[in-house]
Parts: C-alpha cells; structure tokens; sequence
C-alpha cells in the first residue's frame, strides 16, 4: 500500500455545473436536547427536561444536503409518508436548494430518527420506520428514468429500508446514459450493486461481505476478488481513524486521517459520498476526488449530528 500525501490545487474546481441525482432512504433526524438533573423514581434511569428541539433531513437527504452545501445542482429521489414529518423533511430540503421529487405513500410513516440528548451526549435514539409499497417505488423508478438524462453523477444511498428495491435496474439506467453511479452499500447482498462506479463501504460493512483480512495483502486481494466479480471500477474503504484506502487500477492509495477531533460521526459516510460526486462531476480525477471527500470527513465528524461541509471550510489553507 502507498500512500498519497501531493499537494493539490483544487481553486479551478465548479461545483455549480455539476448535476447529481441522489436515490436512496430519507429520513428526518429529530433532536431533543434537555438537562439530566435527577433519576427517575420510578426506573433507574435519567430524566431529561426537554428544553428545545431540532430537525435535520437524514439517510439520502443528508447526502443531498451535503452536495447541494458545495454549490452542485441536486435532484432527491425517494418516497415518504404523507405525514407531518414527510412535510417536515421536504420543507427542509426546499431551504437549502434540493429539487426533491418524493413518491408520498398513505400508507407510510415517514422514517425518523429520535435523539434525545442530554449532558452533550445522546442517552437514547428511537426509530420509527416502516418498509415503502411496491407502488410507490415503482413510481420512483418512473422518475429515475425520467431524469437519469439531465444528470452528470448518480448516488445511491443505500439504507437498507426498502426505498432501493430496484436498485439493479437503476444501474443498468444509469449505464444506458454512460453516467457514473457511486453507491454507499448495505447489508451482506452486493450482487445488487454490480456494475455499479464506486462503492464507498466502511471496514464493518466490508468485513461482513468479504470476511475478516489477516494483513493489507489479504485485504487488497480480498477486494480485488470483489471488484471484479462486481464489476466495479473503485472501491473507497474508510477506516476510521486510519483515514481511508482507495482500490482502483490494481492499486491501492492510503489516504491519512484528517481528523483533529472527532464529536460525532453519525452522517460522515453520507458527507463522504456526496462530496465524492460533487468534486468528480465538476470534472476532477477520482483520487483528487478521495482526497477532498477525506478532508470533508475531517470536517463533519468535529460537528455535532448529521452535519454539512461548505467550500470555505473545504478549501481552507492551513
């Protein structure tokens, strides 16, 4: 493995010209901050007075949030509840320039995820979650069809809550218009995924696909193995506090960590993605792409919550 420390000169990037089409599971991430002053008499456990609340969009709609930060032009596919915390979720998105193009389905509750919070750290998360209609998603597919043409990257967040039922034909779509797809992938069946761009797992979602690696050999051909039994030009593995390892071209790039301090890591992956497709529709090459989506995680996991990135901060010199 080589790592890549080059200096890079990133000042002629534009992301105003790029397009990217994000599909994926949306959810509305919901915070209540309190104050723990007391134990319950009636459990062992904290009582949180809840002193203010907010809301934040989640799963796909963060990675448009994320992208549409940098200054891309970003479409939202997916389906909602018709719901006050679906009304909720697309008012959000309206606020920060996302199109949003959203299947709503009576029968769906919008998926949330509750965080209360007290004493600066999260004491408890609930979700409310059910899986789409086949209607609604073969809807959704209408859609995508419709604007694969207009677009330059393709996301697809996978959340593993139904929302990309036809994600293979999605792909294939995506190949008929010779656009890029980039996916961050879920559970144990990648099959789905082949033919795909990129895929952006993190070391557990990895682990779980192709098993446990003795050493960085056993690593690399492990992945190797996958890619082409996928069909995959790259794979981008993040690894935490070791930064991140680009597979591409028989290859394999270290990118360091960098982080200073790490708050909370919840969205990171999403903030990684997007601005993997932001940096390569603005016409940049896939290892500069890497090496911004790495400075970007740096970025977002010293915010609290789903969080974004803007260009200030990206391209700040040291």
């Amino acid at each position: 493995m080589k790592k890549n420390t080059r200096q890079l000169d990133f000042s002629k990037l534009d992301f105003s010209k790029t397009h990217i089409l994000v599909v994926g599971d949306v959810m509305l991430d919901r915070y209540w901050f309190g104050e723990v002053d007391r134990i319950s008499p009636e459990a062992p456990v904290p009582v949180v007075r809840i002193a203010r609340e907010e809301s934040r969009p989640g799963g796909a709609a963060n990675v448009a949030r994320n992208a549409a930060s940098l200054g891309s032009h970003v479409s939202l596919l997916s389906v909602i509840g018709d719901d006050e915390a679906g009304r909720k979720l697309e008012g959000l998105l309206v606020d920060n320039n996302i199109d949003t193009c959203f299947q709503r389905d009576a029968q769906l509750p919008t998926t949330v995820k509750l965080r209360v919070i007290g004493r600066q750290q999260q004491l408890l998360r609930i979700d409310f979650e059910t899986l789409p209609s086949q209607e609604a998603l073969s809807g959704k597919l209408t859609d995508f069809k419709r604007q694969i043409g207009k677009t330059d990257i393709v996301i697809l967040s996978d959340y593993g809550k139904g929302g990309l039922s036809h994600i293979g034909v999605m792909i294939e779509e995506a190949h008929k218009h010779h656009k890029r797809v980039i996916v961050d992938p879920k559970g144990s069946d990648w099959e789905k995924y082949r033919g795909a761009f990129m895929l952006t797992p993190n070391r557990g979602e990895l682990q779980h696909v192709v098993g446990a690696w003795r050493d960085e050999d056993d690593l690399r051909h492990r992945v190797e193995n996958l890619q082409e039994a996928l069909q995959l030009e790259a794979l981008l593995l993040t690894r935490s506090e070791e930064g991140m390892s680009l597979f591409a071209d028989h290859q394999v790039q270290h990118i360091p960590t960098m982080a200073r301090e790490v708050y909370d890591v919840s969205g990171a992956g999403d903030t990684v993605v997007a601005t993997l497709g932001a940096v390569l529709g603005a016409g940049a090459s896939l290892i500069d792409a890497v090496h911004l989506a790495n400075r970007a995680a740096g970025i977002v996991v010293g915010k609290f919550g789903t969080a974004v990135v803007v260009p200030e901060e990206l391209f700040a010199t040291e």
